[in-house]
């Protein structure tokens, strides 16, 4: 292990995760400041890339900027590519035009374009004429698809091999290549128009005799996706069905690249913290952003959310009355509230999730409809019981126990339905339903928990 890495230990006791050495930020800091190029050399030296990124990223803007101008080539494409996007732009826009060139030559393509999308068009044609013409041509072509498809994520160095070859022929073939992807994990098959028919693993392939056909070897799982197929789709049929890789194909069926899991894998990480980002309304944020960034992406959903409390109120305006007669219901309120806000979130973040990963569908909606809703009332008449005790003896009123009681059933019932419904007809409707179940869900229970609270009380009460 480098001794630039520590083992910390997790919250559980468990001693698996590993971090950059705080040592190590202080030291680069230190080398910064007395301009020790030799010093940086050799602390970077036994870092993965990935700890050269984070290395960055935990430096504020000053410090960043020192070390790119004295780093020289040490930061390479391999860093570019782990490094946050939104930190990777204010290292492009730092980096030297040549030394960018050479961080991104000998990456492949899938990398190369990665890096491009966060260019401006100078320093694109900068990168791309410096890549040889078969690179250009590939890079500039996936840029031509759509954002967050196939084609953008796919690598254009593929290994095939005729579907008539044997073991043998495909070795002697590979052997002779003189470079080959730096990772990949099938010999794709295909036909004589270049259609991808089969795949064999380079597991397979070597432990089979050299007269072995290949197309004796190939696996069930292959799978084809096409060059505007969504990444997200994509990410999930990897995690789904358990590929390594697959062969991407255009309009006609042609392979056109392969998709291999590591970058399947960083797209469903995405759509994980995505989705987790969105829940609590606040985008795709990193600790990088800049404060007005910040508030930019915060303001559009607290600005709903104020929206959706001001109707929370104007229900509690229409109950003044029975508000100022018992002021006890004002003291009880906020727990009807925040009782059917959290059991309302707990249901939709369980329904978000399961729309995300296609577990909940049309088919079986009813059920889990009926399933949240049932666990919302006995839930609700649980700690019914408990309130209408603490109400009475809180206040002597009996009736009151009663009335808070009945309003916690009716309100944890509603927060069971609503965490799924809500997320099921945004969705239907296209609406993002991590991005927006929160604030309709939290209005639905305050609104309900309000005028069932307020309502029996002015019934019962006066």
């Amino acid at each position: 292990m480098s001794d630039h890495i520590l083992l910390v230990e997790a919250d559980d006791g468990h001693e698996d995760d590993y971090a950059l050495d705080k040592g190590v930020v202080a030291e680069v800091r230190l080398a910064l400041t007395t301009e020790d190029r030799d010093r940086l050399a050799e602390l970077f030296a036994p870092l993965h890339p990935a700890d050269i990124a984070d290395l960055l990223e935990q430096l504020d803007n000053t410090h960043r900027r020192e070390l790119i101008v004295l780093s020289g080539p040490l930061i390479d494409g391999d860093v570019l590519c782990e490094i946050d996007e939104d930190i990777r732009e204010d290292v492009i826009d730092i980096l030297p035009d040549q030394q960018l060139v050479e961080a991104v030559r000998e990456l492949e393509s899938d990398d190369v374009v990665d890096i491009l999308e966060d260019l401006d068009e100078p320093q694109q044609e900068a990168i791309l004429d410096a890549l040889d013409s078969t690179d250009r041509l590939a890079v500039e072509q996936a840029l031509t698809y759509p954002e967050f498809s196939a084609g953008r994520l796919m690598q254009r160095e593929v290994v095939t091999a005729p579907a008539h070859w044997t073991v043998g022929d495909a070795i002697d073939h590979l052997r002779a290549q003189d470079e080959l992807p730096e990772q990949f994990y099938h010999v794709i098959l295909v036909d004589p128009a270049h259609h991808p028919v089969a795949y064999v693993t380079l597991g397979r392939l070597m432990s089979a005799g050299r007269d072995t056909g290949l197309n004796t070897l190939t696996e069930d799982s292959f799978r084809v996706f096409r060059v505007d197929e969504d990444e997200g789709d994509i990410a999930y049929a990897f995690n789904q069905y358990h590929l390594i890789s697959a062969p991407v194909v255009d309009s006609d069926g042609r392979l056109s690249g392969v998709i291999t899991i590591d970058d399947a894998m960083v797209v469903l990480d995405e759509e994980h913290e995505e989705d987790v980002f969105r829940l609590a309304g606040v985008g795709s944020e990193s600790l990088s952003n800049s404060t007005l960034k910040i508030v930019q992406r915060r303001f559009p959903w607290l600005g709903v959310n104020l929206a959706t409390s001001i109707l929370a109120s104007i229900v509690i305006s229409l109950f003044e009355d029975v508000l100022t007669a018992v002021v006890a219901l004002a003291v009880l309120m906020p727990i009807v509230a925040s009782m059917g806000g959290n059991a309302a979130t707990q249901s939709m973040t369980v329904a978000v999730r399961a729309l995300a990963t296609r577990d909940l569908t049309r088919s079986n909606a009813l059920r889990v409809i009926r399933r949240e809703s049932l666990a919302g009332l006995l839930n609700g008449v649980i700690f019914a019981v408990v309130m209408g005790i603490v109400g009475y003896f809180w206040f002597g009123s009996p009736m009151l126990g009663v009335v808070i009681g009945v309003a916690m059933v009716i309100n944890l019932l509603v927060a069971g339905m609503a965490g799924v419904l809500v997320p099921l007809a945004l969705d239907k409707v296209g609406v993002d339903p991590a991005l927006a179940s929160g604030a309709f869900v939290t209005t639905v229970t305050d609104v309900v928990g309000f005028f069932a609270f307020l309502g029996l009380a002015s019934m019962v009460l006066l």
